[in-house]
């Protein structure tokens, strides 16, 4: 079953001189349970893309599906959507400062309408699964930046979404807290059968997922 597919996505954008082809035509189909991986070089679009598939902005052509319905960023529908059914983990992690790990993770369900005692109780249960069995109560300046990113991981996946979004997730870290980041996401891939589309720069980490596709001339080419 595709959970996500995008057919013919086109996006360009406009400064004072000229018009830029980001996106021509990319293509791309998602199978539950699938982990895909999306490289190429420093700005040829691959944000762009995801930005597109998490229904954050919409193409200038092309069809987005998710989950088997035609959707847009800005259809009526789309705030649900990426609620239920879209994880996001980015490059800066973008936790709440006041709150502790376990909050962090929490709050998508407590945005949701869910009891704070049984909000902040699967939240213990998915930082433990990430090997955070130690750090459920300190804040986001406790924590090292591998554990950081941990705690974003653990906040996308916490509403059990049908795909997980990851923009350059182990970005901002050391080679050896990117590989143990990667190494959770395939855990959780394999045992959960959670669903990712992941960007990074990092050929060596793009070639963990089950497929690979490298973005250039505004298109995927499968690896």
């Amino acid at each position: 079953m595709n959970i996500l597919s995008a057919t013919g996505i086109d996006k360009s954008f406009k400064d004072s001189t000229q018009t830029i082809e980001v996106l021509r035509g990319a293509t791309l189909e998602v199978e539950a349970g699938q982990m895909i991986s999306i490289t190429g070089q420093s700005g040829c679009g691959k944000s762009t893309l995801l930005h597109i598939l998490g229904l954050l902005d919409d193409p200038d052509r092309g069809e987005l599906r998710i989950k088997g319905a035609s959707v847009r960023a800005k259809s009526s529908s789309a705030a649900s959507i990426r609620n239920r059914d879209i994880g996001f983990v980015f490059q800066f992690n973008y936790l709440v400062e006041d709150l502790t790990a376990a909050e962090n993770v929490a709050l998508p369900l407590l945005i949701s309408g869910q009891k704070f005692k049984d909000a902040i109780k699967e939240a213990y249960s998915m930082l433990q699964r990430l090997k955070l069995d130690e750090r459920l109560h300190h804040y986001p300046n406790q924590l090292s930046g591998g554990e950081q990113q941990r705690v974003a991981l653990a906040r996308a996946l916490i509403t059990k979404p049908a795909i997980v979004l990851a923009d350059e997730p182990t970005g901002n870290l050391d080679p050896a807290n990117s590989l143990e980041v990667w190494k959770l996401m395939k855990m959780l891939n394999e045992e959960l059968g959670q669903t990712f589309v992941i960007v990074t720069h990092d050929r060596d980490q793009a070639a963990l997922a089950d497929k690979t596709y490298e973005l250039s001339d505004g298109k995927l080419h499968l690896l």
